[in-house]
């Protein structure tokens, strides 16, 4: 006999979408076997029907032969050969009649009774099983919503265990229901075999008995292939038996694991994390909104195909496409007070999907498997080796670091920027590509938080003159704004800083980004916090959104690079070219993310510094504002306005996780 299909008992628990798949496979086979079996039991009960009206009607037909000579015909002589004759047909029929009752009686046990029993005891015990196992299904989901709604902020542990073992307690519900019913369907593919061959068998013996006893119509030829018949099944009937022990033996296999499996989070503490992952499948929950402030969490199975993240619901055939991976980053936000929730924001900055996880090895595992396939490790020719090394790389070059190890403090040295023309970057052609361990040195810490120390904090915003506590900036600030010929809002996101060991060409910078953005998703550090970035056409500052005080500045003329990133078009990053009291001098690099194009902030800059060397030579000074546009109180203006992306402003002092 060929091979059966089967649903495997081992993939029960992971209950998968494939699974699911192959199960509807199943169930619908089941169904369409339903609805044959009480269609060829209609034909069958016709015939049975058909053999039982035979009876009555030779036995009817024998009493009406006998009748023939109580008729009294007024024309009746010379029929007593008829009534003779009619009375040796009378006694034909009734022995006829009498093997088409055995031939009825055996059509009903052979032929009708098998049939039946099949719809009632398999067919019936499929649709119950299919029954409970859509109960368990769904009282696991309400126990994983339930889960998922447990609070991160404040956690209660006995409230989380509580909903923890309940939603153990429906994970192995499932999967008895689960491993019963595949076990049910897997028996079925041979028992619908058994159950259409053998009503056949007994109509065919049947009918060769009666025909046999009539009259010798049938062959012995026909006995051997009946025969052969019974021996094939008497053979699955001996292979269902041992497949059928076989499930019970990998059941109860199954059945014995360890409480962990069906326990979600059960290793919160330490748990075993794959970093190098290029490719990754499981459920997550995902966020729709319903209204302008309404939500809703729908549990859907996610797995990664080549560059993509797909979603496949439950019972669908494949997947659908939810987000191009390429270029995009993830971070991990705090979304309605749940735990392990990440959102993807694609290449432009646009926020695309949050995600929540089950678990905390869950969480980390898909923000690892999004970072790498980001890169796009997967086109190379060994992804898996790309990636690990790639992570190793990452943990030899950084250390990481929480506060703000060293602040510069704003001076006026002689710098000047190199390699800038009109609002494009011109790395230096004589200088060329360097080693990364010529422009950075191999174990540089690297600076994630911007915010000071109080005391720094104090210390940079007195300057020598007291700061308003409500935000609001002193006169002299004022009028030291409003001399300035540029001035340019941008919204940005500190991602860190480092310490350098040149600044002659712009590669510096793409060290510095790669660094800066391999630590973050090595160490999971995601936060960012949001300034605001005003370019002036003399100092560059990073200002509190909300309380409107300076977090950072620096001059102008320290700046010695700057550059968008080639790619990522909202990576930027700059130099800062400091002289140190003692002579020596340091030069650091600073990486932020835009809401805007990096380039546009390269041009406020590059425009900012063509304004300084113009105020040494009052011609090319006018010059440069007849070339450039003017706002209506005399500052310059920039071509390419922000106004878009800028104009929508983030409330200002919070973090933010994008």
């Amino acid at each position: 006999m060929p091979a059966v299909d089967k649903l495997l008992l081992e993939e029960a628990l992971q209950d998968s979408p494939q699974t699911r798949s192959l199960l509807s496979v199943f169930e619908e086979d089941a169904g369409t076997l339903t609805e044959y079996t009480n269609q060829l039991l209609q034909a069958m009960q016709r015939v049975y029907g058909a053999q039982n009206e035979m009876c009555l009607a030779t036995q009817q037909l024998s009493k009406q032969l006998l009748a023939y000579e109580k008729q009294h015909f007024a024309l009746g002589k010379g029929d007593e050969e008829v009534i003779s004759t009619l009375h040796y047909f009378s006694k034909v029929v009734d022995e006829l009649n009498i093997l088409h009752s055995e031939l009825a009686k055996q059509l009903a046990d052979t032929m009708v009774l098998p049939i039946i029993q099949f719809r009632e005891k398999d067919l019936t015990e499929v649709s119950t099983l299919k029954d409970l196992f859509g109960l368990a299904s769904n009282e696991h989901d309400v126990s994983m919503a339930k889960y998922s709604r447990l609070p991160k902020r404040k956690e209660n542990e006995k409230l989380k265990a509580e909903v923890a073992k309940e939603v153990a307690n429906a994970r192995r519900k499932q999967h008895l229901s689960s491993l019963q019913y595949y076990c049910a369907l897997n028996a079925l593919q041979y028992r619908k075999r058994v159950a259409m061959m053998e009503p056949m068998l007994g109509y065919t013996r049947g009918q060769i008995n009666f025909f046999k006893k009539g009259a010798e119509m049938f062959s012995k030829r026909m006995d051997s292939f009946l025969s052969s018949v019974s021996d094939m099944v008497q053979s699955i009937q001996g292979e269902l038996d041992a497949e059928a022990e076989k499930m019970r033996i990998s059941q109860q296999d199954l059945i014995a694991v360890n409480e962990s499996v069906y326990t979600p989070d059960s290793d919160v503490t330490s748990p075993a994390i794959n970093r190098n992952l290029i490719q990754k499948a499981g459920y997550l929950n995902l966020r729709n909104k319903t209204g302008l402030v309404t939500t809703t969490w729908e549990r859907l199975y996610f797995f990664t195909q080549g560059g993509n993240l797909m979603c496949q619901p439950r019972g669908a055939v494949a997947g659908g496409l939810i987000q191009d991976l390429d270029n995009c980053s993830v971070m991990a936000v705090d979304c309605e007070d749940r735990r392990y929730c990440f959102q993807i924001t694609t290449p432009t900055g646009k926020a695309g999907i949050t995600l929540q996880a089950e678990s905390k090895k869950e969480y980390e595992e898909w923000i690892c498997a999004i970072n790498n396939i980001s890169r796009q490790i997967y086109l190379t020719d060994n992804p898996e080796a790309a990636a690990i090394k790639l992570n190793q790389t990452a943990l030899q070059a950084v250390t990481p670091i929480t506060s703000l190890g060293k602040k510069h403090e704003v001076q006026h040295p002689s710098q000047t920027a190199k390699n800038t023309k009109n609002d494009k970057i011109i790395p230096s052609e004589s200088a060329g590509i360097q080693d990364s361990t010529q422009l950075i040195a191999p174990g540089t810490p690297i600076q994630f938080d911007i915010v000071l120390p109080a005391m720094e904090f104090l210390d940079q915003n007195r300057g020598g003159r007291r700061a308003n506590p409500f935000g609001e900036s002193e006169d002299s600030s004022k009028d030291e704004e409003e001399d300035s010929l540029l001035q340019q809002m941008f919204v940005v996101r500190f991602l860190g800083s480092m310490a350098v060991q040149s600044d002659e060409t712009c590669e510096v910078i793409y060290e510095a980004m790669r660094q800066v953005l391999a630590a973050r998703a090595i160490h999971n550090i995601f936060r960012m916090t949001e300034s605001h970035l005003m370019v002036t056409s003399k100092n560059l500052r990073l200002i509190d959104p909300q309380t409107q005080v300076t977090r950072a500045s620096f001059e102008l003329t320290t700046v010695t690079q700057f550059a968008a990133h080639q790619e990522n078009r909202r990576l930027i990053g700059f130099v800062i070219h400091l002289s140190e009291t003692l002579g020596e001098e340091s030069m650091s690099a600073y990486v932020f993310e835009s809401n805007t194009e990096g380039e546009k902030i390269c041009y406020a800059i590059s425009l900012g510094k063509e304004i300084i060397e113009a105020q040494k030579d009052p011609e090319a000074l006018a010059q440069l504002m007849k070339s450039v546009p003017l706002t209506n109180d005399g500052k310059f203006m920039l071509l390419n306005d922000v106004s878009e992306e800028d104009g929508t402003m983030h409330e200002g002092g919070e973090e933010s996780e994008a």
